[in-house]
């Protein structure tokens, strides 16, 4: 077959079998192949690699953004060595992504400023780097999810809808109160996952405060109960990155009125 006609005739197999990748690489690799004597397996195995891997970071790419993260952040880029107490071998665990097939949750607490909102990204990107669907939202922002939803009689709805996503992120768990309305939607977003879902939250208020988050002792506990019943509950102490972060930032400055 002269070289034109196998040009348009893999021109046409690559759009008739939605192979963009192949159809641009497939003569660059034939070259490849000839010069270097692959067999005709190894340069097939190339050409669908190739596919494959455009497609799955294609796919990697929609799903983090999908998730809408509030940034990008990753766990290579977390100061591990400003949390002494964290282990590393949970880390290292959590990052596998193996409690995500399970629907085992994760749970991070401690104060403002020390990297449970990092973490929790971090996590949520290599969940989507694995092939799974994730949405990320501060607790205010699945409140009024939550709200618009049941006002328009689709709670039982947005409940099932949200089963598609094999990790859901709620950030920032305490930094606002809850009424007791919002306390119970919160609780049958958590007991529609039980078991069936991951859930990823970040807290700077310890389990015994989550009465005054949700102004129930009984509805916390019941969320809590489920929360941590197939979960990993890591607590994170030290000081603010933003706050350690300024600090240095002041040791650099000159003091005003210094001589020059």
């Amino acid at each position: 077959m002269p070289a034109t006609d196998v040009a348009a005739t893999m021109g046409y197999l690559a759009r008739a079998l939605k192979t963009p990748t192949i159809g641009r690489v497939w003569e660059q690799l034939a070259t490849t192949a000839r010069a270097e004597g692959w067999s005709h397996e190894e340069y097939l195995t190339a050409v669908l690699q190739r596919q494959v891997a455009d497609r799955e970071a294609s796919g990697t790419s929609l799903r983090i953004a999908g998730a809408h993260f509030p940034a990008v952040k990753t766990l290579e880029d977390f100061n591990v060595d400003h949390q002494p107490t964290l282990r590393r071998d949970v880390l290292a665990h959590l990052a596998m992504m193996t409690w995500l097939p399970k629907a085992e949750n994760v749970v991070l607490l401690g104060p403002p400023g020390v990297g449970k909102t990092h973490l929790g990204i971090a996590l949520g990107i290599k969940a989507c780097h694995a092939g799974y669907p994730v949405a990320f939202d501060t607790a205010t922002g699945w409140a009024a999810r939550l709200h618009a939803a049941h006002r328009d009689n689709r709670l039982e709805h947005e409940l099932k809808r949200l089963r598609r996503y094999r990790l859901l992120i709620i950030d920032e768990v305490g930094y606002l109160p809850f009424d007791a309305d919002t306390a119970n939607l919160f609780f049958q977003l958590i007991a529609h996952r039980y078991e069936q879902g991951s859930v990823l939250v970040t807290s700077n208020m310890p389990f015994g405060r989550w009465g005054e988050i949700f102004a129930d002792d009984i509805v916390a506990a019941a969320m809590i109960d489920r929360l941590v019943h197939h979960a990993e509950v890591l607590t994170l102490g030290g000081d603010s990155y933003r706050r350690s972060g300024r600090r240095e930032l002041l040791k650099t400055q000159p003091t005003p009125g210094a001589d020059n």
